[in-house]
């Protein structure tokens, strides 16, 4: 039978750590001090008076290695807990991990293929 109260904890968790952000970014806008004038929009440069353009054009390289790394990433926290019970798992969930890293390799192999990871 599903009961709500044995998720009490979670719902608490969730709630306080929704509320902490929420009640910081008030407290940072109603104390922040409101001075806006021509130094504060100018960008700032460790004290020297910038030169050139502020706005500058990343290459779409290096989103492409945070991708990658992200999504490796997130692998191995679903794979995690898998590995944790595995001898309670059995060997049809061993499949279907097996199935899931085989995807992410062939996720891999085709960056790798189309130049994803390539630096020149």
């Amino acid at each position: 039978m599903f009961l709500l109260y044995e998720y009490d904890i979670f719902w608490a968790f969730l709630i306080i750590s929704s509320v902490i952000p929420i009640l910081a970014f008030l407290f940072s806008g109603i104390l922040a001090p409101i001075n806006k004038g021509p130094e504060k929009l100018s960008s700032y440069e460790s004290g020297i008076e910038p030169m050139g353009d502020a706005w500058l054009q990343f290459r779409i390289r290096y989103y492409m290695f945070a991708l990658v790394f992200v999504v490796f990433d997130v692998e191995t926290v679903f794979l995690y807990p898998w590995a944790m019970s595995f001898d309670i798992l059995g060997v049809s969930v061993f499949i279907e991990a097996l199935i899931f890293v085989l995807i992410l390799i062939v996720g891999l192999v085709y960056a790798w293929r189309k130049g994803a990871l390539e630096w020149s």
